[in-house]
């Protein structure tokens, strides 16, 4: 393969890595000069890709939508991560239903080696999502750009419908997304609260795309995976409560941390926080975090408020008796 047709195709791959690059970034990836970058660029744009470019020190090239869908370059992890996440878009609730999944993952098979086939084969056994096909549609469209968001670390605006029903604008720094039970969620930097937040992406509307770039923010994968636990308990469960603690609202935030959402000052001294489960146990698993020595009220309601106390009583009066006997050694038999 020709020099100039081995440096355009990895031109074109890193074009398809990241929304945004410098002609002085692509020069220096690629060891060629920046005139040398304009003139495979021009090559990629008589092959049918769409390459917008902008001058000044902000500048730089940028892989548009065109007319239509050139050929794509994909790594042999991509290939497989791909094929993989089609055969489970097929089954989920995507709003393009399974039809087109399932005649783009043919399209994509066809072509993969056989040592690549075996391993999607293998690793599409063992993906089982939980609860996802009970969850909302999601358009796949709006999926597509959030996740590009994040890969780019662009900054977005969207219109956010909440459980009640308002409608407001928002601007973000989008970080991650994350399907958990039964619905997709969007992990991002808020602007005008100037805090993290967590969107149901079905509740999500209007994606546009800002152009303007920002350092993301440090963030563990454990923190990611605790907000997006948070966010899930905030979708309504069967057994719901407010528990009402004697402790101030700054304190109670402090001890909880992300935990703490949806907590409110009931006065100087004390806060409302809800809490609920899909039955009394895991609301009962919820109060049980309030800090030792920490008085506080709950309306938890019936039945659940009886079995709740049923529970317990039964809890204190096996704390309250005689321990049982040892565990008896087994005797080994004879030889």
């Amino acid at each position: 393969m020709p020099d100039t047709t081995t440096r355009a195709l990895s031109l074109l791959n890193l074009l398809q890595a990241h929304r945004h690059w410098s002609g002085a970034e692509l020069a220096a990836r690629l060891s060629v000069t920046e005139r040398t970058v304009r003139r495979d660029v021009e090559r990629l744009r008589e092959l049918g890709y769409r390459i917008e470019s902008s001058p000044g020190a902000a500048g730089g090239y940028r892989l548009e939508a065109g007319s239509a869908v050139p050929p794509l370059l994909l790594t042999d992890e991509e290939a497989v991560a791909m094929a993989i996440g089609l055969r489970l878009a097929a089954s989920q609730r995507l709003v393009t239903g399974p039809e087109t999944t399932i005649t783009a993952l043919a399209k994509l098979e066809q072509v993969l080696p056989a040592p690549l086939r075996r391993r999607v084969n293998a690793l599409a056994e063992t993906v089982q999502p939980a609860g996802l096909n009970a969850g909302a549609a999601v358009s796949t469209e709006v999926l597509g750009e959030l996740a590009l968001a994040c890969r780019d670390h662009e900054r977005i605006r969207f219109a956010y419908t909440s459980a009640t029903g308002q409608t407001t604008r928002r601007r973000v720094e989008p970080h991650a997304l994350s399907p958990a039970d039964r619905h997709w969620y969007l992990l991002c930097w808020d602007l005008d609260k100037d805090d993290w937040r967590t969107f149901r992406v079905d509740r999500l509307a209007d994606v546009e795309h800002t152009r303007v770039l920002f350092e993301p923010r440090p963030l563990t994968s454990d923190e990611i995976e605790e907000f997006i636990l948070v966010a899930r308990s905030w979708v309504r469960q069967p057994v719901e409560a407010d528990a009402v603690m004697a402790l101030p609202l700054d304190r109670m935030q402090a001890l909880f941390g992300q935990w703490a959402q949806g907590a409110t000052a009931e006065d100087d001294g004390h806060t409302r926080w809800p809490v609920g489960g899909a039955d009394f146990r895991e609301t009962m698993y919820g109060l049980s975090w309030i800090p030792e020595g920490v008085a506080y009220t709950t309306d938890l309601a019936e039945p659940a408020r009886s079995e709740l106390r049923e529970c317990v009583e039964r809890m204190l009066r096996a704390l309250d008796a005689a321990p049982p006997a040892p565990r008896r050694a087994e005797s080994c038999p004879p030889l």
